[in-house]
């Protein structure tokens, strides 16, 4: 039998590493490209059944045209979001499927480990006490419990996370456009969220609704000294008009996994160039801002559960015709698209 051939863009080691483990002895044959899927790359997937694109990689109208011209029969994201596909578009030319879970608790633990790192000054302190400094001036933190945490999205992720802070003793309120019936969770409006918290994480996905949520004017509604976590997408935050918030003293302190215009520098080295976006050098030059560079997923069961589920997905679609984890646009138009998964989207 023919193996399964597999375009697999944007490859780093990690990624490489738990697809090889998972693919062994297997019926795939994976290709691993460190290039990112563009217009002008595309044609490295000339002969590939299916082309595995990560959150950075570039699915536009040309990108599918030429997918679907060159007879791709399947688009397989090793990752949960899709904001960088133009699903509309590949309606009814390829087939899309996603990894809807890989390890939330990778991510919401993330989220966590940065808030505290902010708060308590953590980061500082270790720079501090390797040059034997152990002064404890400007290292004053504030607790956690009583504080009131503002989710934006109770999906998997979300609803972690406010188990996480529930364990801190923290108030807990939330918005999401579906809310999770029988959660015991205080769901409000998206400006009492704002009005009321003193920490807002984001855990929504990113489309046209949530592009810039957090904007100049959701900013004037929260409190002063507000703490933002973002490990989502990075344009749910207007970059500028956080900075503007953040000099304005009404922003107290930003955590960001993501960047809006990440795709050409997050997962790369540029410790010896001069980066020439002005907004993320003035957000990494903040003392209140920490950015890490989109590695909330990054662990071991997360990377393990990626490759198994991409590879079960591919697996799935070629021997059923259908895949549980297709990606269809018209799913979060509607309340209840009938489909259910149970076969094609078109």
């Amino acid at each position: 039998m023919d193996k399964i051939k597999v375009a697999f863009y944007d490859a780093k080691d990690y990624d490489k590493n738990s697809f090889v483990e998972a693919s062994k002895d297997s019926e795939f044959e994976i290709t691993y490209l460190e290039t990112r899927l563009t217009p002008d790359t595309v044609m490295l997937a000339d002969g590939c059944d299916v082309v595995c694109v990560f959150v950075n990689d570039d699915i536009n109208k040309s990108v599918i045209d030429k997918l679907v011209e060159m007879g791709i029969k399947l688009l397989a994201l090793r990752c949960a979001g899709y904001n960088n596909v133009d699903i509309e578009y590949a309606y009814e030319r390829i087939h899309i499927v996603r990894v809807p879970a890989y390890s939330p608790y990778a991510v919401a633990e993330h989220a966590i480990a940065m808030l505290l790192t902010s708060i308590r000054r953590i980061h500082k302190a270790y720079i501090r006490t390797r040059d034997f400094n152990f002064s404890l001036s400007g290292m004053m933190g504030f607790d956690l419990h009583g504080k009131t945490m503002g989710v934006v999205g109770t999906g998997k992720i979300g609803r972690i996370l406010i188990d996480i802070c529930r364990g801190f003793g923290m108030n807990i309120i939330a918005y999401d456009k579906f809310p999770a019936e029988g959660s015991g969770i205080e769901y409000v409006t998206l400006d009492e969220l704002f009005k009321r918290s003193d920490i807002i994480s984001l855990h929504c996905p990113l489309n046209d609704e949530s592009r810039h949520m957090i904007n100049d004017k959701s900013i004037a509604l929260m409190k002063k000294g507000v703490v933002i976590l973002n490990t989502s997408r990075g344009a749910l935050i207007d970059t500028e008009a956080l900075i503007e918030g953040i000099k304005a003293r009404k922003v107290g302190a930003a955590c960001l996994d993501v960047y809006e215009e990440e795709s050409n520098i997050f997962f790369h080295d540029y410790s010896g160039h001069i980066i020439d976006d002005d907004n993320l050098a003035r957000l990494i030059s903040m003392p209140n801002v920490i950015v890490t560079s989109h590695q909330a997923f990054l662990t071991r069961e997360a990377l393990s559960n990626i490759a198994d589920t991409t590879l079960a997905n591919i697996r799935e679609y070629l021997e059923k015709g259908y895949s549980v984890n297709e990606v269809c646009y018209k799913c979060p138009k509607v309340t209840d698209c009938g489909q259910k998964h149970q076969g094609k989207c078109f």
